[in-house]
């Protein structure tokens, strides 16, 4: 690491930096503003005072973003993929992941050797496959794409029956990404559940293509095929910080995304490792007439965060990546462990090969699950609490689930967990006003209009080794709370207090 720095130092100094200092001066000062640490400044954004002002993060405004919403009107927007969780490691690495671009780079359709592929690229991302050992990329074609949706669609139209008059239909298991469906009916595909279709066709004598996501979305859990057809893997979110990498995979067709690797969703880029030549071809094809190749510019940035990726053999990366979303996941399972009435989704252990290590995974996305029977609008009673997540029905499930994006910026994910467990807190409050009324009949029951010591400490929470303060403190939030609603006051004497008694029920 520190040679190449070196080496690039000495290269910086032979060479005499002309045409390039204007437009590294401009990203570095855009670099430094500093939003507050509630959001980001960029070259390509609005302009102020013939300035770049900030674009704030949720719950945040001003010019500058210091202006934090208060909590009832804030809503914390999780219902989009957006993985902004990497953005630390970007910014600790900011010298080795720039790309200055000259006017003139790459102003032809094609490469040098007549393709619109780079191979330099296309070097760096068998390399990467190969440290992290989640996919078999010996024998296998390569071919680029505007991220994992364009190569789901050439993948579709290479691999439907070329002699048949009706189009194919399009399987996957629910819950499924909704934009499976939506792009197959976009191109006039049959898209249906993959159980459902299981059990009233056979497919022997039909054409039919199966969608495997593994790592599922929104479930984070490695799938298998459901139906024996056709089918295309996408694994844009197999790779360690997601998920423990088992062995590689080897199917005939697998797409992965820079957007899930590296969190630059809106360069648009993907790949395709395809088995058969045939496959390929078609594939290719389908890309070639739709957009004549990925853009040059959006290749070089790719391989320039490839480089990055795959120093200390991805270490770096792959560690920095996995520790925030583990680190988020203990959090949140901390949170939904005080809860009956919301659950998440169970993870199980599994070794992983470049880690190793046995681990459980830490899926982008929190698949949440109202318990109780009246609630049947998981999404409708989040959103009543200001968060904003994505319904069970846009994934073909019950909309007793919703999904909740973890992979959003740091300061994105704390309000986030403000906002779970002011939830969970409501929900044990109401658990605990339950209680205290309980416990009040119960003394009318006994012809006493006072508790017992022991079923008033229950209730509060404090023990018998908690401070007069402590207590008081409890009292007051428990009041506040309107858990015993008039009827409590205590009085203080020499030594202790004379507990809690109720003055009316």
């Amino acid at each position: 690491m520190s040679s190449i720095k070196g080496r690039e130092q000495k290269q910086n100094e032979e060479i005499g930096l002309s045409w390039s200092k204007k437009a590294a001066a401009e990203a570095e000062a855009v670099a430094a503003i500093s939003c507050s640490g509630h959001g980001r400044a960029f070259l390509d954004g609005p302009i102020f005072g013939g300035q770049p002002i900030c674009e704030c993060y949720d719950c945040y405004s001003g010019v500058d973003c210091s202006e934090f919403s208060p909590a009832g009107s804030c809503v914390v927007d999780v219902e989009s993929g957006d993985p902004i969780f990497m953005e630390q490691f970007w910014m600790q690495n900011a010298e080795n992941s720039a790309v200055v671009i000259s006017g003139w780079h790459r102003m032809s359709y094609w490469y040098n050797d007549n393709t619109m592929m780079s191979t330099e690229l296309e070097k760096y991302i068998r390399q990467l496959h190969s440290l992290v050992g989640n996919a078999n990329t010996e024998g296998r074609y390569l071919v680029f794409g505007l991220g994992a949706i364009q190569l789901l669609s050439a993948a579709v139209y290479a691999l439907s029956s070329q002699n048949s008059s009706s189009p194919p239909t399009v399987v996957a298991s629910a819950p499924f990404y909704q934009l499976f469906k939506y792009q197959s009916m976009l191109f006039n595909s049959n898209f249906e559940d993959a159980n459902s279709w299981q059990l009233n066709n056979s497919s022997d004598d039909m054409d039919v293509i199966e969608f495997v996501t593994s790592p599922s979305n929104p479930g984070g859990d490695l799938k298998t095929p459901v139906v024996e057809g056709k089918t295309i893997y996408d694994h844009v979110y197999f790779w360690p910080q997601f998920t423990p990498i088992p062995a590689p995979s080897d199917q005939d067709v697998m797409i992965f995304s820079l957007s899930k690797l590296t969190g630059h969703a809106g360069t648009r880029f993907g790949w395709a490792l395809i088995k058969d030549k045939d496959v390929y071809d078609k594939v290719s094809t389908y890309i070639k007439v739709a957009d004549l190749g990925i853009s040059k510019d959006s290749q070089l940035r790719a391989l320039k965060l490839l480089k990055v990726v795959v120093e200390d053999d991805g270490r770096s990366f792959f560690e920095f990546g996995y520790n925030t979303m583990r680190d988020r996941w203990e959090r949140l399972t901390l949170v939904f462990a005080k809860s009956s009435r919301f659950s998440i989704q169970q993870r199980n252990p599994l070794h992983c090969n470049f880690f190793k290590e046995t681990r459980l995974p830490s899926p982008a996305y929190a698949w949440v699950k109202c318990e109780r029977d009246e609630d049947v609008d998981c999404g409708a009673i989040l959103e009543a609490e200001n968060i904003l997540g994505t319904s069970g029905s846009t994934f073909s499930d019950d909309d007793r689930y919703v999904r909740l994006n973890l992979m959003k910026s740091h300061g994105d994910f704390n309000l986030l967990m403000q906002r779970l467990n002011e939830l969970v807190g409501h929900e044990n409050n109401a658990s605990k006003t339950g209680v205290a009324q309980e416990t009040m009949q119960n003394a009318v029951r006994r012809g006493s209009k006072a508790m017992t010591e022991l079923e008033a400490r229950q209730i509060l929470g404090v023990t018998e080794k908690s401070s007069w303060e402590e207590i008081a403190q409890a009292i007051e939030g428990s009041q506040g709370q309107g858990m015993f609603g008039d009827g409590l006051s205590t009085e203080r004497y020499a030594g202790g207090f004379n507990w809690l008694t109720l003055t009316s029920f």
